[in-house]
């Protein structure tokens, strides 16, 4: 199976949980899948950025990138943070490399544009196109990419992308049977309520109502491109949880939510029809 394994970054702050996600990736490597991982690292970027005197400023749930911002994110994400996850990885048993946008041009961005506003991201960007060749060659001899969040523009520039999109667009671009959106939460939550399952015509209700916000609308928005792009099914799981990664990957029962297709919903009322 070919999976996306996207990584919050609040799971990248402790060593232990760092470890232990890594014995999970190395255990499904080993068992033939193909892994792409991508990650987060929002609140230690934040954190870098403060001590560096850099104010961050946010628009729509994306930070506003000028030079800077941007280049202390490279030396976060690309740097930091993605070293620190592949050595675990290797450590753990399964060879893995730390891959950034410049390497072997394998992510592709372009500049994001506000619609309703004139002021501008900066180095934000969105995903435009992956090198399969580049990761196949990597799957071939056992090697798990990492991959933080970031793309090479036609300009040369690199530019930042949220990590949730990065990981929906990635799954979409490789053809990926499923993605995994290893968390710092149970799942997606009704009140205190884990939701073991959200269809994609359900999203839109639950932010109406105001049961979801802040990181993981993005979540579901992203899931849901993943969905329409071909992406067979979507988990969002609490990484903490022991062995949650291993779950998401297997059998239909897991722990936390699983994001089903809206087409999986109308084919059932369909049936349930003409029964």
């Amino acid at each position: 199976m070919r999976m996306v394994i996207k990584i919050a970054g609040a799971l990248l702050e402790r060593d232990e949980d760092v470890q232990t996600l890594a014995r999970q990736i190395t255990e499904l490597a080993r068992a033939g899948h193909e892994l792409l991982v991508v990650h987060g690292g929002g609140r230690i970027f934040t954190a870098t950025l403060t001590r560096m005197g850099i104010t961050s400023r946010f628009i729509n749930g994306l930070r506003v990138t000028d030079r800077e911002t941007r280049d202390a994110a490279v030396m976060v994400f690309g740097g930091l943070l993605n070293k620190r996850l592949a050595g675990a990885i290797s450590l753990a048993g399964q060879p893995a490399v730390g891959i950034s946008a410049s390497d072997a041009a394998c992510f592709l961005a372009e500049p994001m544009q506000l619609d309703d506003s004139a002021t501008s991201l900066g180095f934000v960007g969105y995903l435009t196109e992956v090198n399969v060749d580049f990761l196949r060659s990597l799957w071939r001899e056992g090697i798990v990419p990492v991959a933080s969040c970031m793309g090479l523009g036609a300009d040369g520039e690199l530019y930042n992308i949220n990590a949730d999109h990065m990981a929906a667009a990635a799954a979409e671009f490789i053809h990926a049977d499923r993605l995994i959106f290893l968390t710092d939460v149970a799942g997606v939550l009704d009140g205190e309520k884990v939701l073991r399952a959200v269809r994609g015509a359900e999203i839109e209700d639950l932010i109406r109502r105001n049961k979801i916000s802040g990181g993981m609308i993005l979540k579901l928005e992203a899931a849901k491109r993943a969905l329409a792009g071909g992406v067979s099914e979507v988990r969002i799981v609490g990484g903490t949880q022991r062995r949650a990664l291993l779950a998401a990957a297997g059998g239909a029962r897991c722990p936390g939510t699983r994001v089903l297709p809206v087409l999986r919903t109308a084919a059932r009322a369909a049936h349930g029809a003409a029964q």
